[in-house]
């Protein structure tokens, strides 16, 4: 009978292209990625590489196998992940989803005092909810809901979304045109801005724009760079615009680092929810999490929960 951990061994060698490599990556010998080969082609009857002269070169039934087994097999990873123990403490393990922004400026100080394990996943929203209803994650903060039966939205926040820009960015003629009202002319004024964006999908920015001028944005940003944290970073005590969340930056702002520009013609808010599922055995760590989110962000106006 194939022994399970041929087929992880089978994938680390494809993706490594080396024994050496697969070995160090799984954490055992080279002779036990070698034991392991040999014993998953001769279960098979064919030979699955070509050992090159720098890397192992997968065969055609290599390649057919790969992709037959990989996702099957990293299913299999994230299951181990998510019930994994420590033999020694006892913790759980607790899997999040949530925007990386928001992991840094709550909860990565407290991540060290944390009484159980945590495994962070940073993602697209809708993504991480599917994981969330298939019990690959346990817990999502997100400002999206989806159909699920399986899952409950609990808002604890709102986030109002806000054009913002350096401590040194001249903002005086924007100012002027915005007591005319007259959106055509502010757009066109921030269309000559420099803007910072992020390598994302830069959702903040399409929707504000079309929040306010009833279109998308016809420009692209002249920088990018990896997350919203770099934006404020990149503008703070300089010149340069963004679309971002108000929380992110209050700090900044407090500081007179960075100027806040405009709200909006009507703000543009998003509700924050805790996504959980209704039956979960995670309660009192899914607490200690929900306390230390509701601690540092606004309040929401909205106390009930709302069930999916």
């Amino acid at each position: 009978m194939v022994n399970l951990e041929w087929f992880r061994t089978f994938k680390a060698i494809y993706e490594t292209g080396s024994l050496t490599s697969a070995a160090n990556q799984l954490f055992i010998s080279q002779p036990g990625v070698s034991l392991h080969l040999n014993s998953l082609e001769a279960h098979i009857g064919n030979k699955l590489f070509d050992r090159g002269t720098r890397k192992m070169l997968p065969t055609e039934y290599g390649n057919m196998l790969y992709n037959s087994i990989v996702e099957g097999v990293k299913k299999l990873e994230e299951a181990e992940k998510h019930f994994y123990r420590n033999a020694d403490c006892g913790k759980s393990s607790i899997s999040i989803g949530l925007c990386f922004e928001t992991f840094q400026y709550v909860l990565e100080p407290y991540i060290s005092e944390l009484p159980f394990n945590l495994i962070s996943k940073f993602g697209v929203y809708q993504d991480m909810l599917s994981d969330l209803d298939k019990g690959l994650l346990d817990f999502v903060i997100s400002p999206q809901k989806d159909e699920s039966l399986n899952i409950q939205y609990i808002p604890f926040s709102k986030e109002r979304i806000v054009l913002v820009a350096g401590a040194k960015s001249n903002i005086s003629e924007l100012q002027v045109i915005m007591q005319d009202k007259i959106p055509a002319e502010a757009e066109s004024w921030l269309n000559k801005q420099t803007w910072f964006g992020t390598t994302g999908d830069m959702e903040h920015l399409r929707n504000f724009w079309i929040h306010n001028f009833k279109k998308r944005p016809d420009f692209k940003p002249n920088y990018i760079v990896p997350n919203m944290s770099s934006i404020i970073r990149c503008i703070s005590g300089k010149e340069g615009f963004a679309i971002i969340p108000d929380f992110l930056c209050q700090k900044q702002l407090d500081k007179g680092n960075i100027q806040l520009v405009w709200e909006g013609y009507t703000p543009l808010e998003n509700t924050l929810y805790f996504a959980q599922r209704k039956k979960t055995i995670y309660k009192e760590e899914l607490e200690t999490l929900q306390s230390i989110f509701s601690r540092h962000m606004i309040p929401a106006s909205v106390t009930e929960t709302i069930k999916g």
